[in-house]
């Protein structure tokens, strides 16, 4: 996260990765998380994690350990699938509930093309 910006205590980060809303005091923070460096990353974790956490019960399923792996597997594969399929539509919702333009979701995919559209016109002389 950024230097400086405002970060919510425990229990308010807690509330957050539950779905609840911080204060605007820390929208810059929050803006940080959801379009940062890792935010991906830390939203695939936060939803996954706890998820797997419920699912590791089916290990202990009497029987060869492939059944409980089996069960497992069948849960939690496209469960993967739709937490990345809506990666996208999280971060737009969650910029949205915090007060802050959802358009923001992409911003890096903005600046990289930015960054290759003046790359571009630089090789090819439109500078």
């Amino acid at each position: 996260m950024r230097a400086g910006a405002a970060s919510p205590n425990p229990f308010q980060r807690i509330g957050y990765i539950c779905g609840r809303a911080l204060p605007s005091e820390y929208s810059d923070w929050v803006l940080e998380d959801l379009t940062g460096p890792g935010a991906t990353r830390r939203y695939l974790l936060r939803m996954l994690v706890p998820i797997v956490l419920v699912l590791l019960p089916f290990l202990l399923v009497p029987g060869p350990l492939w059944i409980g792996l089996s069960m497992l597997g069948l849960l939690l594969l496209p469960l993967i699938y739709f937490t990345v399929a809506l990666t996208y539509v999280f971060r737009r919702n969650r910029l949205v509930k915090h007060g802050l333009d959802p358009d923001l979701a992409d911003i890096d995919v903005r600046r990289r093309a930015e960054a290759e559209r003046l790359a571009y016109e630089s090789r090819h002389g439109r500078a």
